[in-house]
């Protein structure tokens, strides 16, 4: 018999407990008759009545009358596979005895995935439960984004049929359409927040970003790129991207730092991440407004798709988008880990590809320039030459780093790329210091790319004294030191190697068309670089003019001591390079002379 707040009993004693009901609608109808069929949904037994049941479930109705014409035994029916399981056929069940309780936000997907495959049509029953939780999704549902996500999340373990009913295509429109509303309404807020107030513009940004987070990747890809097709503000879709990929790749790489509750795998967390972060790389805005992406954000999500070796296509991705702004990254960007054992600590390859990607990007703007467009390609290429640079000096120090490695990342920038080539020696001599095993061969290799015309006369005060050089360096270095002061004492700031870059241009009469403007965009390169050149000779002149004054000055004092002797001495104070002193810088012409290609005092 039934009990009178009971309308289920398990099946095994080692069940839950029967599940109770809130009215005794139940009792008072079936007081005195016994339930006559047991329902078995994933392993869970409800033993019922077949007149309530059949009265409103096409399904149920069918399953009887097949026992029936077969003989079968009519007091055990098994549902499998029941969208919701036990507690939503629980309330299909209250639904068929006329019980009251409360469709929610939360049941209403698995409940109206339940009555589909229940079949509690309108040709059983009006007002069945179909047409109930239909008029619920409309009435309700749609006309809240809260809601909608509410009831797009609880999807997730209703599908295929939850896309089959339409349940996930309502909801991704009801958000689109509610976050479009929204839009609108905030647009005099956002006005307001950025004009003239104090707080921070990432409060402007609306509020259901936050509320996304909670779908999962499949249904967020489906509704940010609704949103995209719907006029969504850029800004606010990659805010809400931002948001999402902090809050789902938390704990990145570390796969015991997540929520064990989730899941024990660390292989399928692992996976899990790989879709979140390819999915998150196609949702990123078109070329056109990639601006408003910051360029932290591309780095980070480089590094999070090198740790779950994502596909090389997302990887590409990233690293083009990261070349369109090179020259707006700064060190610590740069700085990313390598994940291989046995390798260098830091990706350098990784780099390596992205500067590849923006040397293309200037060549294209540069072929731009034929049809009128401007671009300040050049401008761009001297900040990455000089972020490179500093880039060189940082990883320089690594152990594992290869030579093969360091040179391939100084050789990817051209010559024109750099104005002076102190920030390009300072990382080859810091590179020499930590690699002391380096052959002869090795550091005359390494260091050809050192251009001494290039060093400043800090630099070249430094490498003269620098026990790490070759010798052939070290004589070429004093060679156009003392070229150098020769210049300042006459007067000259390199004017000779400026007309012969104009009056090379007359050779370009005999080439085709495309090699002479070919030719033409590199001598006005060329000349560029030049006049970037001169203004830092320029400065240096200013120095050294300042050093002759004090020179002249003290000549009488200083008793026999030469003008040129002055200004060596005056240059030598000028040191951007810390670790020289007054007396290693006396010691050199005397080391140099008596030692010859013998071992030199070190100033590192």
């Amino acid at each position: 018999m039934v009990s009178e707040h009971s309308l289920s009993t398990p099946h095994h004693h080692h069940h839950p407990p029967p599940t109770k009901f809130s009215t005794s609608f139940a009792n008072r109808i079936f007081s005195d008759v016994a339930g006559d069929i047991t329902i078995i949904v994933d392993g869970e037994s409800f033993l019922l009545h077949k007149f309530p049941l059949v009265a409103r479930s096409g399904k149920i109705r069918k399953l009887v009358a097949d026992a029936k014409n077969s003989n079968s035994n009519l007091s055990n029916l098994e549902l499998n596979h029941l969208p919701g399981g036990p507690e939503t056929f629980e309330l299909a069940a209250k639904f068929c005895y006329g019980m009251n309780f409360a469709i929610t936000s939360a049941n209403v997907a698995p409940l109206r995935c339940a009555a589909e495959y229940l079949e509690m049509t309108e040709d059983y029953r009006d007002e069945n439960l179909i047409e109930r939780t239909q008029t619920y999704l409309i009435e309700v549902v749609s006309h809240s984004l809260q809601k909608s996500v509410e009831v797009l999340s609880s999807c997730e373990n209703l599908l295929p049929l939850a896309d089959e009913i339409g349940i996930s295509d309502r909801c991704v429109c009801a958000i689109t359409t509610n976050a479009c509303k929204e839009q609108l309404v905030s647009g005099l807020s956002r006005l307001d927040c950025h004009s003239g107030s104090l707080e921070p513009k990432d409060r402007c940004h609306e509020w259901w970003i936050e509320e996304l987070s909670v779908l999962g990747i499949h249904f967020y890809h489906r509704v940010i790129s609704a949103m995209g097709q719907s006029g969504v503000r850029t800004d606010s879709i990659v805010a809400s991207l931002m948001h999402y990929a902090h809050t789902s790749l938390r704990g990145i790489g570390k796969p015991h730092m997540w929520n064990p509750a989730r899941t024990n795998n660390p292989v399928l967390v692992e996976n899990a991440q790989k879709t979140i972060v390819e999915s998150l790389v196609t949702l990123l805005p078109t070329e056109k407004s990639s601006s408003v992406i910051p360029l932290t954000f591309l780095f980070g999500m480089t590094r999070v798709a090198i740790m779950v070796d994502a596909t090389l296509a997302c990887r590409i991705e990233l690293e083009r988008r990261i070349a369109y702004r090179l020259e707006m990254a700064i060190l610590d960007d740069l700085l990313i880990p390598c994940v291989q054992t046995g390798e260098s600590l830091f990706d350098v390859d990784t780099i390596h590809r992205i500067l590849g990607h923006f040397l293309q990007r200037i060549e294209e703007e540069e072929e731009n320039e034929e049809f009128g467009y401007e671009s300040d390609g050049h401008g761009s290429l001297l900040k990455v030459g000089r972020l490179i640079d500093s880039y060189l000096a940082e990883i320089a120090p690594d152990p594992y780093l290869s030579l093969a490695k360091f040179i391939s990342m100084i050789e990817v920038l051209p010559d024109y790329a750099r104005v002076i080539d102190d920030g390009l020696y300072r990382a080859i001599d810091i590179y020499l210091k930590a690699h002391q095993t380096l052959n002869e061969n090795e550091c005359k290799k390494l260091c050809k790319f050192i251009d001494c015309q290039k060093l400043s006369e800090e630099a070249c005060n430094h490498a003269a004294q620098n026990d790490r050089l070759p010798v052939h360096l070290v004589v070429r270095v004093l060679y156009f030191e003392q070229l150098r002061l020769k210049n300042a004492v006459s007067g000259s700031c390199g004017d000779g190697l400026l007309s012969q870059k104009i009056s090379s241009g007359v050779a370009s009469a005999a080439m085709s068309p495309r090699d002479t403007y070919a030719s033409l965009r590199r001598e006005n390169r060329e000349l560029k670089l030049e006049i970037s050149r001169m203004r830092v000779r320029l400065s240096d002149v200013e120095k050294e003019q300042l050093v002759m004054k004090q020179g002249m000055m003290d000549k009488s004092s200083q008793g026999g001591k030469t003008l040129l002797t002055s200004i060596s001495k005056g240059i030598g104070r000028i040191g951007i390079f810390k670790a020289q002193n007054q007396d290693q810088h006396n010691k050199r012409g005397k080391k140099l002379k008596s030692a010859g290609r013998g071992k030199r005092h070190s100033v590192s």
